[in-house]
């Protein structure tokens, strides 16, 4: 009988000890954002991030999961996890020496790979760090400074940069943790559980909006609706395939026939899932976080052009999430090994010859399904930009967060089923590797 629901957790005791330590990393995670840096003024800090919707402080404190609202010491999030593994990725397609450790060197090379990742990381962290902590001690608010005269100086930033970096290196080992004993990717996780933690203050500000006559019931209950429906757009996309049919030649082994049965090769529409809106933010937040943070008149002009409302920055956006999906299809599908396994198994693509034709078909395939996912990956992230432009919302709705929980979340879901199916047939072999119950 299939195992399903909760009630078969007791059945699967590894299964539920994956999930306990999920639960457990990402509990960590969540109090660690409430653990403030020294030296700063929370109040003043949180009146600045009050107005903060629609700028590149609000987006930043959104990847942060609430952290740099906080100044905690979480403040700087797994970005920068995330830049660095952009910056490594691209450097794998033009360096032939990367390209060598990542695919000839096998498991060692991709371990010297994760190595130059972290080390980027803190590199990354460094920056970003300093530049923040010399933008406090200029930031007032309404109530205040957000660093005190008598604060701020060396040992303020050194201070800073170090908790920070830290706070950022625990993220970066909390997420391979997440991964290796949790379900999921670690990374993924842990922006998504920032994410989620978000949406109870969304939905009381919204609340409270309305109940101000700021905002309409008739309008709340029209973004509600519009939320379902992308909901709904985003699961239907997320499990649309191209199925690409493909034959096999019946073989004759000994007296048996094998063979002659027809299969096919799915393609996701967005087979790149939620990677590419998030190398987009992380690559677009570094600099004009920085500047956001710094008294330069050079630097808070790039700060103003790049903010997240801005045609310019959303123009970039798009271009850097389409991009990505093609980059990082092509670095996850390999259209020329596919075509070789499938020529060694006697398969072939009705009307199309076995070997190059058919990798150029895949590939031709894959091409144009991708534009399409991508499109619409693209649509749905601009989204909230448009929103609050246009409409004033308050708040990120729908867009990047929204396509990061569905994705996050069905990706987490099948890897729970599959592991439940994966242990269930391990439960009907034997340790011969028979099924039991033959003689």
């Amino acid at each position: 009988m299939a195992l399903s629901g909760v009630e078969n957790l007791a059945r699967l005791p590894e299964l539920k000890k994956r999930l306990l330590w999920t639960l457990l990393l990402l509990f960590v995670y969540r109090i660690g954002i409430h653990i403030p840096v020294p030296g700063v003024n929370g109040p003043a800090l949180a009146s600045i991030f009050e107005e903060a919707a629609g700028t590149l402080l609000g987006l930043f404190n959104m990847f942060s999961g609430g952290g740099l609202q906080n100044l905690s010491i979480f403040a700087l999030g797994i970005m920068p996890y995330i830049s660095a593994s952009i910056i490594l990725q691209l450097l794998t397609v033009v360096s032939p020496e990367l390209k060598r450790l990542q695919k000839e060197e096998g498991q060692a090379g991709r371990k010297k790979i994760t190595q130059y990742t972290r080390y980027g990381t803190v590199l990354i962290s460094l920056v970003q760090g300093f530049g923040i902590a010399v933008g406090l001690e200029s930031m007032v608010s309404p109530i205040g400074p957000v660093v005190s005269p008598e604060t701020a100086g060396w040992a303020f930033r050194l201070v800073t940069v170090i908790t920070m970096v830290t706070g950022t290196v625990f993220l970066m080992w909390l997420g391979e943790k997440l991964t290796e004993k949790g379900i999921g990717n670690g990374i993924s996780l842990i922006i998504f559980g920032g994410i989620v933690a978000g949406l109870p203050s969304a939905v009381a500000r919204t609340l409270s909006f309305m109940s101000e006559g700021v905002m309409s019931p008739l309008f709340v209950l029209v973004l509600v609706a519009g939320m379902v429906g992308i909901l709904a757009l985003i699961v239907f996309v997320e499990r649309g395939q191209r199925r690409i049919p493909i034959h096999y030649a019946k073989r004759q082994m000994g007296r048996r026939m094998y063979g002659g049965q027809t299969t096919h090769l799915p393609l996701r529409v967005n087979t790149a899932g939620v990677i590419p809106p998030i190398f987009a933010s992380s690559l677009l937040l570094f600099p004009g976080t920085i500047a956001q943070f710094s008294d330069m008149a050079w630097l808070n002009a790039i700060s103003d052009y790049m903010q997240p409302t801005s045609i310019l920055y959303n123009l970039l956006y798009v271009a850097v999430v389409i991009f990505f999906c093609y980059f990082y299809t092509a670095i996850v599908f390999d259209p020329k090994g596919i075509a070789e396994n499938i020529q060694k198994q006697g398969g072939f693509i009705p009307g199309i010859r076995p070997g190059v034709k058919t990798r150029e078909y895949i590939d031709r395939v894959l091409a144009r399904i991708t534009l399409w996912g991508s499109l619409y990956v693209s649509a749905i992230c601009v989204l909230p930009m448009f929103l609050i432009a246009q409409f004033n919302v308050p708040f990120y709705f729908g867009g990047t967060s929204l396509l990061i929980i569905v994705g996050v979340a069905m990706d987490f879901m099948g890897q729970v089923e599959s592991y439940m199916i994966s242990r269930q047939y391990e439960g009907l072999m034997g340790k011969s590797g028979r099924v039991k119950g033959r003689r």
